[in-house]
């Protein structure tokens, strides 16, 4: 049966001469791989730019369970972006964000609690003249909310360790080394309970903030199978240096 349902790009790679691989994150089906032939024509409906990292889209699909790469049937754009593709420090979080998604939704399932969390965040952040800075560090705390390891803030007293393999906040050290000691354990309990319109009330240094990333794609890789180092984390790095 022919369904419609918005998605978003998470990757794609050239196939042959006129096709795509791609990767979504769907709304009704979780994360789908698509083959798409691109038409020669300028002027046919499907446009290889529709297909870049973190577009937004409505498609319609006949999803077959059994194959590994479906076809799609429509695509449409659904939510153009106006300023990320423009903006050097936008554009940076963005690429970012696109390569996080692309291993952290790996295998998800439907979710759309998830789904709209990740379409909300990215109108939110094309939507800001400024104030943005620390979207990627709320973005990737956040998220953990949806994936199941979101820790019991309530459990938070100052002075606390944060054990990063239980995602628990503990009055002494655990036994192994993913931890963090109190100090690093307060920012994060605190940039937790923040959201995209008060972050910018959080002031932090270029390398605290690097610091902070650091701990949050380690906190993801103790949680999330084969997460691998990230190649767009040195360019967002430097943007913040």
């Amino acid at each position: 049966m022919q369904i419609k349902t918005p998605a978003i790009v998470l990757h794609s790679i050239k196939y042959g001469e006129t096709r795509l691989i791609v990767d979504m994150f769907t709304r009704e089906y979780g994360r789908l791989s698509f083959i798409v032939s691109l038409p020669k024509s300028v002027k046919g409906k499907i446009k290889k730019q529709f297909f870049q990292p973190l577009t937004m889209l409505e498609i319609e699909v006949d999803v077959r369970p059994r194959l590994q790469l479906q076809k799609l049937s429509d695509v449409r754009l659904l939510h153009p972006f106006s300023t990320i593709p423009f903006d050097q420090h936008k554009l940076s979080i963005s690429l970012f964000v696109a390569e996080f998604l692309y291993y952290a939704l790996r295998g998800e399932q439907q979710n759309a609690l998830l789904f709209d969390y990740v379409i909300n965040s990215l109108q939110w952040l094309d939507s800001q003249e400024d104030r943005f800075a620390n979207f990627h560090l709320v973005f990737l705390m956040r998220m953990s909310r949806f994936l199941g390891f979101y820790p019991n803030l309530d459990d938070y007293a100052t002075g606390d360790y944060f054990d990063l393999r239980e995602s628990v906040f503990i009055p002494a050290p655990p036994v192994h080394r993913d931890f963090l000691r109190p100090q690093e354990a307060e920012k994060v309990q605190l940039m937790m309970r923040m959201d995209f319109p008060t972050m910018h009330l959080f002031q932090m240094s270029h390398a605290e903030r690097n610091r902070l990333l650091e701990v949050a794609l380690s906190y993801y890789r103790l949680h999330l199978p084969d997460f691998p180092e990230l190649k767009s984390l040195s360019v967002l790095q430097e943007l913040y240096s």
